[in-house]
C-alpha cells in the first residue's frame, strides 16, 4: 500500500520501507506474527503490537533483522483516514504476478490515491505521478470507470482540461463532487491550478486533524512507558 505499491503502478519511488494493509482478525494477527518472527522483526517504535491500536487507526512498526532483509523496515496498517475498511479494498484489490512466479496483492489504484492524500509533502508529487502514469496508460482507449477515475483525481491542470473537454456530459455530472471541474471544463488553467492548490490544502487540514488525537495518544504511550 505504499511505495512499493506505486513502483508497480508505473510511478517509480525510491522506497526504504514495505507498507502493508491488513486485517486485523485474531487469526490474521497470529499469521503476522509467525511472518515477523521469521523476519526476526523487532517492533522500534509505540504503539504495541495490539489489534485495538490498529483498528483506531495507528501503524506499527518493525526493523528486520533476518540476513536477507537485514534493516528493512514494515510499517502495519488496517485503517487509513478516507480508505474503505479492509474487506472492501481487498475485494477491488489489484493482483499482479511477478516473473519469479511470486503473487503480489495492492491496493487497487483508486484506493492507494486516496491513502496518499496526507499531510506529507512527499505524497502530493506522488499521487500525481500515480494518476497520470494511468492517464498516458489508458488514454487512447478510456473506459466509463478511468474517465471517472481521472475527474476525480487528475492533479495536473493541462490534463483536468483535456479530459473534462473530451468527456463534458461525464465532467457535468461529476461536478458536485468536485466542484473545480467548471473551471476545466471552462479551460482556465490558471484558476484551477488555484483551485487544486487549495483542494490539497484542505486534505493535508483534514490529515493533520484526523491525526491529532492519535498522536496525543501515541504521547501518552510514551510517557507512561518513561515512568
Amino acid at each position: 500500500m505504499g511505495g512499493q505499491a506505486c513502483v508497480f503502478y508505473g510511478a517509480a519511488e525510491f522506497s526504504r520501507d514495505t507498507d502493508f494493509a491488513i486485517l486485523a482478525s485474531p487469526a490474521n494477527l497470529a499469521r503476522l506474527k509467525r511472518a515477523l518472527t521469521g523476519l526476526r522483526a523487532e517492533l522500534i517504535a509505540i504503539p504495541p503490537f495490539a489489534a485495538k491500536f490498529l483498528l483506531r487507526g495507528h501503524a506499527l512498526h518493525f526493523r528486520c533483522q533476518h540476513p536477507e532483509a537485514a534493516g528493512l523496515r514494515v510499517d502495519v496498517m488496517t485503517r487509513m483516514r478516507g480508505v474503505e475498511p479492509f474487506p472492501k479494498l481487498w475485494k477491488r484489490r489489484t493482483t499482479l504476478a511477478l516473473p519469479d512466479g511470486l503473487v503480489c496483492d495492492l491496493l487497487s489504484l483508486p484506493d492507494l490515491v486516496q491513502a496518499k492524500k496526507t499531510q506529507r509533502d512527499k505524497d502530493w508529487p506522488m499521487l500525481r505521478r500515480l494518476v497520470e502514469a494511468h492517464y498516458f496508460e489508458h488514454q487512447a482507449r478510456p473506459r466509463p470507470a478511468h474517465v471517472r477515475f481521472w475527474l476525480q483525481e487528475l492533479r495536473t491542470p493541462e490534463l483536468l482540461c483535456a479530459t473534462a473537454s473530451r468527456h463534458a456530459a461525464a465532467t457535468r455530472r461529476m461536478m458536485l463532487r468536485r466542484p473545480l471541474l467548471k473551471l476545466a471544463l471552462g479551460g482556465d488553467s490558471a484558476a484551477l491550478a488555484a483551485a487544486l492548490a487549495g483542494e490539497e490544502q484542505g486534505e493535508r487540514a483534514a490529515d493533520a486533524a484526523y491525526w491529532k488525537p492519535l498522536r496525543a495518544e501515541l504521547e501518552a504511550l510514551r510517557h507512561a512507558r518513561l515512568k
